[in-house]
């Protein structure tokens, strides 16, 4: 039999015999000396990323902005092509062939990609280059809550800072902010909203330090701002391999800037930051843009399909041009809503904070799993109207 403590596996009986684990728990007491944590982390929050149900768990996944369909035949070609010498050397430590075949997409030049481990590794890396200790990031906000802690690791202070009316973004308030750095994710998440490239342009020639444009949704939206990289000498723009092309199970990313921004942001990644199968099945992915845009239209139409009917049953929803919808529930409770479906077995993203806790991310999933939502979602609302 197995015994639990807070911290693991506290101790096993067999034959009567107690087998302690390994575990010293005077390590582990509440009374640990954690002196040798820098003061920064042992203050901190990390991220909280988005619940996964358990192994064999069937539930209706709209929580973590998959994309509905599986990866690009090409991908999984790839992956089965993978030679056991690719696997028993070291990758290409700058993934050449994928920066070769992103630069073909956007016709620009290789040294203007860097790939990492997932588009939280281009993140991770630039405010590790751009963001000293005890400087400041700043960003609009609600955004991205992996900001802050990307700021709080490297000892920084972040500045957020009101969007302005409809989402749109606090150009002078971010230029008054005296940041180091300034992130906007575009399209936004939670809200799903876009901001032109002309609007952050305004920004972008107006300020000193660095501004990352991180595109992990933009694949879904009617613009980009890929074209600001090569236009100015102070953009990174990043974008992910985890929403448009099925593979947030892979970890990719890649960045787009000026050459000489890559070359000091290579200086900062891991070694080998990406490995020779994601190099691969990222590479096969952008490689067919067919299969990509055939569910990029998908979910676009479903999108306005779920959006027109949850705003007919009383939902106020944000215009978006992710691959999620930002939507306020009709009574306010956002709260019981998400625990109402999640009993249901419906998984949607909650944020129990001012401002948010009212409403549900909700990811765009199949028809079906749409069906599914909208179906729970009348269920509940008819139980309250009859109680």
């Amino acid at each position: 039999m197995v015994t639990r403590c807070r911290y693991g596996i506290e101790s096993e009986r067999h034959d009567g015999n107690r087998l302690f684990s390994r575990m010293d728990h005077r390590v582990y007491s509440d009374a640990m000396n954690l002196s040798f944590v820098r003061p920064n982390i042992r203050s901190m929050q990390g991220y909280t990323p988005g619940e996964q149900p358990g192994v064999g768990e069937r539930v209706v996944k709209l929580n973590t902005n998959e994309n509905p369909f599986p990866p690009s035949p090409r991908v999984m070609q790839a992956i089965r092509d993978i030679e056991p010498e690719q696997l028993r050397r070291y990758p290409n430590p700058t993934a050449d062939v994928f920066r070769e075949a992103a630069a073909r997409l956007w016709n620009i030049t290789p040294d203007m990609i860097l790939a990492g481990n997932g588009s939280d590794d281009i993140l991770t890396i630039a405010t590790r280059t751009f963001v000293p200790p005890g400087g400041a990031l700043a960003y609009p906000d609600p955004t991205y809550s992996l900001y802050s802690v990307l700021a709080r690791i490297e000892d920084a202070r972040t500045i957020t800072l009101s969007w302005e009316k409809n989402w749109d973004l606090p150009v002078d308030a971010l230029l008054r902010s005296g940041a180091n750095a300034i992130y906007v994710a575009n399209p936004n998440a939670p809200s799903g909203t876009f901001v032109s490239p002309a609007r952050i342009s305004e920004l972008i020639e107006k300020f000193d330090g660095l501004v990352l444009i991180d595109e992990a949704y933009a694949d879904f939206a009617e613009d980009n701002c890929v074209s600001l990289a090569s236009k100015y000498d102070n953009v990174v723009v990043s974008r992910s391999f985890s929403k448009a092309y099925s593979l947030a199970g892979l970890r990719f990313g890649y960045a787009i800037a000026n050459p000489t921004i890559i070359q000091q942001m290579m200086k900062v990644k891991d070694s080998y930051n990406c490995d020779a199968i994601s190099i691969a099945a990222a590479t096969a992915a952008l490689l067919d843009q067919d299969h990509a845009r055939m569910t990029w239209t998908h979910v676009k139409q479903e999108r306005e399909r779920l959006s027109s009917e949850l705003t007919e049953i009383g939902f106020e929803v944000l215009p978006s041009q992710a691959n999620f919808l930002f939507a306020k529930v009709p009574d306010g409770d956002g709260t019981g809503m998400y625990k109402a479906l999640k009993a249901l077995g419906i998984l949607v993203r909650h944020f129990d904070r001012p401002g948010l806790k009212e409403y549900l991310r909700i990811t765009i999933g199949t028809s079906q799993e749409n069906n599914a939502l909208l179906s729970g979602i009348r269920e509940l609302l008819g139980k309250k109207q009859v109680a």
